[in-house]
């Protein structure tokens, strides 16, 4: 019985590596940018290995990440149950899985998709992996702003998957991405914040005080309203989708007006939530518009 037990339990560790509900978010960003990056719908097989070869890169860059942060996580209640933290998983088998991820996907996309995919996708594994996790979290309060581009990167990879090219129009939802990422993380950290004073990571909550963080959320959220608007104003979507991003982008800046106003942890724990729903239903909303716009359905 134990040995039945062990097997489900070792994959389960390792698929815990890969952080997959945030993988689930970045993976669906890319499909987003499949779709949109043609009126017509995209060739199937680039969208089912261009899906299967991004997830498996950044599930190996979240395995680095999760090596590199162990000793951190393990301070923090909310990650001291990750298998590395617990000392589950050891050193050379996180390095050795994240590697066969990391190569299976790199292969995937060069020769079932297209070599630019590959090399973007290497390139936002790089740079999340080892210049976000291991060089700026750990040296600078700005780290999310600086390091958000990795994260920000998924919609522009998706679109080099089908069109083997990336134009503004993608850039354009890497920057929503980018502009959205400080908000909805610093969210986090304020409701963390006791935490991440545990784990010595220098996050704006920490370092610059609650205050400072409020204002930086508050400025950030109505930024990111305006570059919402621009999917728009470029003539890339409609009136659907500009309803939509005015009115999600009017709660979130409620929410962000409540944690300057009135700051409560529920308040920051709420945003935080809401941040993870308004970017869901932004991109899938500019799917939708995107097929009434060219397809007229």
């Amino acid at each position: 019985m134990t040995t039945l037990t062990a097997q489900p339990n070792r994959i389960a560790q390792y698929w815990a590596l890969t952080k997959p509900r945030v993988t689930q978010l970045a993976v669906f960003c890319a499909v987003i940018g499949m779709f949109l990056s043609t009126p017509d719908l995209p060739d199937w097989h680039k969208v089912i290995f261009g899906t299967v070869g991004i997830w498996l890169l950044a599930g190996a860059a979240f395995a680095i990440n999760c090596l590199v942060e162990r000793e951190i996580d393990s301070r923090m209640a909310r990650t001291a149950r990750r298998p590395l933290a617990r000392g589950e998983i050891t050193v050379p088998q996180t390095l050795v899985f994240s590697g066969v991820l990391g190569g299976l996907g790199m292969w995937v996309l060069y020769n079932l998709v297209n070599p630019l995919t590959m090399w973007l996708t290497f390139a936002t594994f790089v740079g999340y992996a080892i210049i976000y996790t291991i060089i700026l979290k750990p040296a600078t309060s700005q780290n999310i702003v600086i390091g958000g581009l990795a994260g920000a990167m998924p919609p522009a990879l998706g679109w080099a998957a089908i069109a083997n090219d990336v134009p503004m129009q993608a850039w354009v939802l890497v920057m929503i991405i980018f502009i959205w990422t400080p908000p909805h993380f610093w969210a986090l950290a304020m409701y963390r914040r006791d935490d991440y004073a545990k784990s010595g990571l220098p996050m704006l909550p920490i370092t610059h005080g609650m205050d400072v963080t409020k204002l930086h959320i508050l400025m950030y959220t109505i930024a990111l309203f305006a570059v919402s608007l621009l999917p728009f104003a470029i003539g890339m979507s409609g009136l659907i989708y500009l309803a939509t991003a005015v009115v999600l982008g009017a709660i979130f800046f409620w929410y962000s007006w409540q944690i300057y106003r009135r700051y409560t942890d529920l308040i920051a724990r709420k945003a935080f939530a809401y941040s993870i729903v308004y970017l869901s239903i932004l991109f899938a909303v500019l799917l939708v518009d995107h097929y009434f716009l060219f397809r007229g359905f």
